[in-house]
């Protein structure tokens, strides 16, 4: 009998909202960011931050980290772009939101599972990977050295069969 699961890349929009309306209570309230330009916007697949100085735009950026920990969102899904100027002296910082796997490193993963040696297929479908093998003791090795090998992007592991 052959077993599966599948390797996903996902992040509930739903949890980055509440983390950034609890955010910007925060901003609104806190004393060193009281009266200022700072802000949290969330636009279909990135969240864009601005503040008055790069002091201001660390400060969101902690308190919006914190948030999304707290509801259990992974950083490692958010990909920062650099600083840039933005009007009236402000300045933005735009967070790319993961959402699948990217194919560079589907491909990656496909590469370093065969070089594992374990009895394992993996497939790439779309924006996620099914790896199947007869054995369970296998798909369990190969999710350990996923885990171990790939700890810069956000994964789950789901499906399990």
């Amino acid at each position: 009998m052959a077993h599966s699961f599948d390797i996903v890349s996902k992040v509930n929009m739903d949890e980055v909202k509440n983390g950034i309306n609890m955010a910007m209570k925060e901003i609104k309230t806190r004393f060193d960011l009281k009266g200022s330009s700072a802000g949290i916007q969330l636009e279909e697949n990135h969240i864009s931050l601005i503040a008055d100085d790069d002091f201001k735009l660390k400060a969101v950026r902690e308190i919006l980290e914190q948030k999304l920990v707290k509801r259990k969102v992974p950083l490692k899904a958010l990909n920062y772009n650099s600083v840039e100027a933005a009007f009236s002296g402000n300045v933005k910082q735009r967070a790319a939101i993961q959402e699948g796997i990217p194919t560079e490193k589907a491909r990656e993963i496909v590469k370093a599972v065969k070089r594992s040696g374990t009895k394992v297929q993996v497939a790439i479908q779309e924006d996620q990977l099914r790896v199947s093998g007869k054995s369970k003791d296998a798909l369990q090795q190969t999710i350990s050295l996923i885990k171990d090998k790939f700890k810069d992007i956000n994964l789950q592991f789901t499906n399990y069969r």
